[in-house]
């Protein structure tokens, strides 16, 4: 059984793709597509459905994929264990993540991964809405949502953590609240999905339903709206840092911290195969994001 052909099966099944698994192995479409005839005249048995929109495996495919990963991993193993048979990551990585996250601290970054790893091509989709990673054939994604999905692991990378602030016109116009309860007399400005703001008090936990009459269903615009004076909002501290290291946005009800467990993960199929460029990109965005991450550190002094 050739080695090959169970490397381009296991890409496939991550990928769903022919070509793409083909083309991250160096491998054209009609060669891809041979490949997978050949294992699958071998094994006497079809491993994967071929439609015009995607691929998936069959039955006995999915039975067989772990088998393909165990001994496509003891290989590895073997060769690794006699110094040879580097596992340099290359090929493209399709990557996916959120529009704001993905523009102001992801692409910032991939210089540097992309100068440590030359031989990975990077493709990004940044959305705000939650794709199927299996049927999108994307390698990993950023996520600040909850994994709903058991085929998917999650690493967290950081905390995504939310700060209250007001602009300093606005305080100077409205005055300053002191407690949470005062904000039901304060313009609040609506984040679309974060509409309830939970704070810790003494008496527990205070839940203040926001009924203001602004409601955006983007941060930054959020954001942008209250450094402009329109009122007051809750804002992921990842998107406001630069503006509260500037004084655009000032922290309030510093005493009364939110309650969440928000945070912000790396996503990615579930394999014990994992690809050496997806490994790198976990390991290096880990790292790189820092703990706590470099936007709460900046602004650590203000709270």
């Amino acid at each position: 059984m050739n080695i090959e052909h169970l490397k381009l099966f296991v890409r496939i099944a991550s990928t769903h793709n022919i070509s793409q698994a083909g083309q991250e192995l160096g491998l054209s479409p009609a060669v891809s597509s041979a490949h997978i005839n050949k294992l699958e005249e071998n094994l006497g048995v079809r491993l994967v459905h071929r439609t015009t929109r995607k691929v998936s495996l069959t039955e006995e495919g999915m039975n067989f994929l772990p088998h393909a990963e165990e001994v496509i991993a003891s290989i590895d193993a073997a060769k690794a264990s006699v110094g040879s048979g580097s596992l340099q990551p290359q090929g493209t990585l399709r990557i996916t993540a959120p529009a704001s996250f993905g523009r102001m601290h992801l692409i910032p970054a991939l210089n540097g991964f992309m100068e440590k790893f030359p031989d990975i091509s990077v493709d990004i989709r940044l959305t705000d809405s939650i794709v199927d990673m299996i049927q999108g054939g994307f390698d990993v994604a950023i996520r600040n949502a909850e994994l709903k999905d058991s085929t998917l692991i999650a690493r967290k990378i950081a905390p995504d953590n939310r700060v209250i602030c007001a602009s300093p016109k606005y305080l100077k116009e409205y005055g300053e609240p002191r407690k949470p309860e005062d904000l039901h007399h304060h313009k609040c400005l609506k984040l679309t999905g974060l509409e309830t703001w939970t704070f810790d008090t003494p008496d527990g936990a205070y839940h203040l339903k926001n009924k203001g009459n602004f409601r955006v269903d983007h941060g930054e615009a959020a954001r942008d709206a209250c450094v402009n004076g329109l009122g007051i909002t809750l804002c992921a501290s990842w998107i406001a840092s630069e503006q509260l290291k500037s004084g655009e946005l000032v922290p309030i009800l510093k005493d009364y911290p939110l309650i969440s467990d928000a945070a912000l993960w790396i996503v990615y199929p579930s394999s014990r195969l994992l690809a050496p460029k997806v490994r790198a990109f976990i390991d290096y965005f880990a790292s790189y994001y820092g703990n706590p991450p470099y936007w709460d550190s900046d602004i650590e002094h203000l709270n």
